[in-house]
């Protein structure tokens, strides 16, 4: 129980900064305009910069490729679900929910939680995690979202890599993994101001959150996060869970997969929803239930399971 400390700590930091951001916004002080400025900011310079400090000594080990492969496959599988499940929805709807439904938030969400359970090794093997969870999150999601807000849903290979080249995390992320395949380090200044860029990046993301919580929404919204949880943590337990207690790998490899399998959506749905002009009240609402949910399901992982 003493492992779950960090957790424990870390998630009542980001409840409290998440309500600030909410009464800034309730007392006048931060408007919704706002958080459109906010979420470029977050989305153009700090996520970058996070990329940068998380991934540029990464090193890639041969026997957790097995990790990078699963969360690929997590975010095409869940794709081709929000696909089917939501298929019937409006037009805008339906690209915004298929945009939510693949990526998870590990930088921010599962890394000070990992921290605080495994240590160094945690954080390690979620890294591995975070190698595929990338390509969904800053590529295929990403597409997804334009896709469906281009009212003539055109999609060849030169428009898909042209939307992919506006997505400036995917880039930094491509160039970070290109110069680690090569061997090439970063020069320390890069490093050390992308350091102190990325350690807005929480605060600024949490706040953005707590800006888009809005109680007074219409009933539709009940009916669309209930049918998004059923989806995603339903496969997410499934898939899981399965892994863990079938796939023949070392405990620490099953581990992440399980509850990387049950991790909240990105908070860079925001910015995406901002820039393709979906609802971004109920990204925000539904990125708040999912932060909750996966809290509940890795603290019962954590405490029953592993």
């Amino acid at each position: 129980m003493a492992c779950l400390s960090g957790f424990n700590q870390q998630f009542i930091f980001s409840i409290i900064i998440i309500t600030l951001g909410y009464f800034l916004k309730r007392m006048g002080w931060l408007k919704p305009s706002d958080g459109e400025a906010i979420s470029r900011l977050i989305f153009n310079l700090t996520l970058p910069a996070l990329i940068i400090v998380s991934f540029h000594d990464l090193i890639f080990e041969l026997s957790l490729v097995i990790i990078i492969i699963t969360g690929l496959i997590f975010g095409f599988v869940l794709t081709l679900l929000g696909i089917i499940f939501f298929g019937k929805e409006s037009k805008s709807i339906k690209g915004m929910l298929v945009m939510m439904i693949p990526g998870y938030n590990v930088g921010l969400f599962a890394y000070p939680l990992v921290e605080g359970i495994w240590g160094a090794e945690g954080i390690r093997h979620f890294g591995m995690f975070d190698v595929g969870n990338a390509f969904i999150v800053f590529g295929l999601a990403y597409l997804l979202g334009s896709y469906y807000s281009d009212d003539q849903n055109r999609l060849t290979i030169g428009i898909a890599l042209k939307k992919l080249s506006n997505s400036i995390p995917l880039m930094t992320y491509l160039a970070i993994f290109i110069l680690n395949i090569l061997s090439i380090q970063l020069p320390s200044l890069l490093i050390e101001t992308a350091d102190i860029i990325s350690s807005a990046n929480m605060p600024l993301s949490l706040l953005l959150l707590g800006i888009y919580v809005n109680f007074n929404f219409n009933r539709q919204y009940f009916r669309l996060i209930n049918k998004f949880i059923m989806v995603r943590y339903g496969f997410g337990l499934l898939a899981g869970l399965s892994l863990y207690f079938w796939l023949p790998v070392a405990e620490m490899i099953r581990a992440t997969l399980l509850i990387g399998a049950v991790l909240p959506i990105p908070l860079s749905l925001i910015p995406y929803g901002v820039e393709f002009g979906y609802d971004k009240r109920f990204i925000g609402t539904t990125s708040n239930v999912t932060m909750l949910l996966s809290f509940l399901f890795i603290w019962l992982l954590v405490n029953i399971i592993l």
